[in-house]
């Protein structure tokens, strides 16, 4: 996927968000919080080590955020923004164990629209699609995905994409390959506070300036180019 065609879809799926908006409230009389004090940051992942991924499960998701964002003039890599990282601490965490999804049943195969209907958590989805990706690597090159030459793991992915690479009765590879690319776009483009986005890598490419309460020292700038330094939520941590 080319990196402009990789925002757009990016942008595309904010827009159709169906995130609920909150109602704005104006402030006057000064600022409701004090420099210098922290309020209520996101928590962030446990840190050190793999939290849920296998070595080879963390190698295997790397190489295919690799794939996706390949390194180029204007940012790292999606392996090298840590996208694996961010995968695997979600894993880990309520997104792995779907903790915000309904999981009673019955579950059939819906239409697009109405999303995966899986018993399956996330984190279970991702074992067995990793699995499944390997064995039919295995059948089909003689190799596991990882150990493919960069074009064929591209043509391997392409395939999925059209749904034209069977990974099995129990894997539906094109959801799979949604799955993949939904999470390595989330944590190429998330605060780097959750394992992605190294260095704020994808926030200074698309000028994005990152955690900031206000732009009112801005508003005289009009028509000038800012150079804002991005600005994470780890800064307001420390």
């Amino acid at each position: 996927m080319k990196r402009r065609e990789f925002l757009t879809s990016v942008v595309a799926l904010g827009v159709a968000s169906s995130i609920p908006r909150a109602q704005a409230e104006v402030i006057s009389g000064g600022q409701p919080w004090q420099p210098g004090k922290v309020h209520t940051p996101p928590t962030p992942p446990k840190q050190g080590g793999l939290q849920y991924f296998t070595p080879h499960e963390f190698a295997t998701v790397g190489a295919i955020a690799e794939r996706f964002i390949p390194a180029d003039e204007s940012s790292l890599s999606g392996k090298d923004a840590g996208c694996a990282t961010f995968i695997d601490r979600q894993l880990a965490g309520d997104y792995g164990r779907a903790a915000a999804l309904y999981r009673l049943g019955r579950f059939v195969k819906g239409t697009p629209e109405q999303g995966t209907q899986s018993p399956l958590t996330p984190a279970e989805r991702y074992r067995q699609g990793l699995a499944a990706l390997d064995s039919a690597t295995q059948k089909q090159y003689g190799k596991n995905f990882i150990d493919l030459a960069p074009d064929m793991q591209e043509t391997v992915l392409h395939a999925m994409e059209a749904d034209k690479f069977d990974m099995g009765k129990e894997v539906d590879t094109k959801v799979f390959f949604e799955l993949l690319l939904q999470n390595v776009r989330e944590g190429f483009l998330s605060d780097p506070i959750y394992g992605g986005n190294k260095e704020m890598t994808s926030w200074k490419m698309i000028g994005f300036p990152g955690a900031r309460y206000d732009f009112r020292d801005m508003l005289s700038k009009k028509g000038k180019k800012l150079n804002i330094i991005p600005t994470s939520l780890i800064d307001n941590t420390l």
